[in-house]
């Protein structure tokens, strides 16, 4: 980051030899992900210790209480149970939908998994989508065989998977459901999908998806 800065021009920051920050043993998985861009400049623009002290507390509380909600905390217990190199990562900005998602991470809106979730007359059913596609209810009605599919309501994707409308996972649900992947995410080696937050994501191998959530590439698109 000091390289970054200095090669831009900012002549004050070459006697800057390095950039610290003082923090808890407990609190080091969190920082890991803390947007350490943003401390720094505010170290740099700002130059005060009060002021970076109080920045970079801000940013800690508020990535320690995303990492404490049960829904965040069920997601991190099943991907650790998969395969430990995979890590929640939060966002500054909400990811609540895919386009915000896409321009969070600036990837492409079509890497990004939509997790939607639909009810037939006697089931619930989700859909792993890719972002710049839609799911198509009748390309589903024909591979469930179902005359009656449509969305959920907020309440019943919440009492199914647990998550609330715009941080919905596919996995770590409350309820066993089965699951249909949209095979025009295969465009992508690697995708991402909501934490159980609209501010938390995970960075999966679409293979991965496939095999975490054990469910069935189709084309529902």
């Amino acid at each position: 980051i000091l390289n970054k800065f200095k090669n831009l021009g900012c002549a004050h920051l070459n006697s800057l030899k390095s950039f610290y920050f003082n923090i808890k043993k407990n609190q080091i998985n969190i920082v890991y992900y803390c947007d350490t861009t943003y401390a720094f400049l505010t170290y740099i623009n700002k130059n005060e210790y009060e002021i970076i002290n109080s920045q970079f507390v801000t940013i800690i509380s508020w990535m320690e209480d995303l990492l404490n909600k049960e829904s965040v905390q069920r997601v991190i217990k099943v991907l650790r149970d998969f395969d430990s190199s995979l890590k929640v990562q939060f966002l500054n900005s909400s990811a609540r939908t895919a386009i915000d998602a896409a321009s969070s991470l600036n990837c492409e809106v079509g890497a990004i998994v939509k997790s939607l979730l639909l009810r037939t007359d006697d089931s619930f059913i989700l859909c792993l989508v890719s972002g710049d596609k839609r799911c198509s209810l009748n390309k589903i009605k024909k591979i469930l065989k179902k005359k009656d599919v449509s969305m959920a309501n907020a309440d019943q994707v919440k009492s199914q998977t647990g998550f609330s409308i715009g941080g919905v996972s596919p996995v770590a649900h409350l309820e066993k459901i089965k699951i249909l992947i949209d095979s025009s995410l295969s465009r992508y080696e690697n995708v991402y999908a909501a934490a159980g937050h609209p501010n938390s994501i995970f960075k999966i191998t679409y293979k991965q998806l496939i095999k975490l959530t054990e469910g069935k590439e189709e084309d529902i698109v």
